[in-house]
């Protein structure tokens, strides 16, 4: 991969990590107020906002994010193929790689949020606005976990054993 293609893909899946993170935060519920979520808010507002003028949601999904993380994917494989000399893209073919690498980024974000979590609740003092967000975004799918294998000698071990069924599954289906 040459310089341009590394940056443009850099660019493309950091941003589509903010769109799909501010769809992730809808569906949990975070909080609005994290400075964290207003962040995202605003860098991905300028596209959404009108988007969802024309795009309504379905109960907490919101479609009109998840359509921008949608077209962002398309274009960043679209872009890369470009400039890879594949110009005669099938756009089925092109569809199906884009869900593929939206999958992808959603599992990689999944996992960047479990190990950032992690991290933070060792140095942090339980105080910090970031790890309370994180800890709304990730606790819907560690507590299941929780359940089945709990803390060990107030180790929680659920996010580590979620981060190895999410790889497991990235590799089984081809993607890791």
């Amino acid at each position: 991969m040459n310089a341009i293609e590394f940056l443009i893909s850099t660019l493309f899946t950091l941003y589509l990590m903010v769109v799909l993170l501010r769809l992730w935060l809808q569906l949990a519920q975070a909080d609005f107020y994290n400075p964290f979520s207003q962040f995202v808010v605003k860098v991905t507002h300028p596209v959404v906002g009108p988007l969802r003028r024309i795009i309504p949601s379905f109960g907490r999904l919101d479609t009109a994010t998840l359509v921008f993380a949608i077209i962002i994917a398309v274009l960043n494989v679209w872009v890369l193929a470009l400039l890879r000399g594949y110009a005669g893209i099938d756009p089925v073919n092109l569809f199906i790689s884009s869900l593929f690498y939206l999958f992808s980024e959603s599992v990689q974000l999944i996992i960047y949020v479990l190990v950032i979590r992690a991290i933070l609740s060792w140095v942090s003092q339980g105080n910090n606005p970031l790890e309370y967000l994180f800890q709304q975004l990730t606790e819907p799918l560690v507590a299941p976990l929780r359940r089945i294998i709990p803390p060990i000698g107030g180790l929680d071990l659920s996010p580590m054993v979620l981060i190895i069924i999410l790889i497991f599954v990235m590799k089984l289906i081809g993607l890791g």
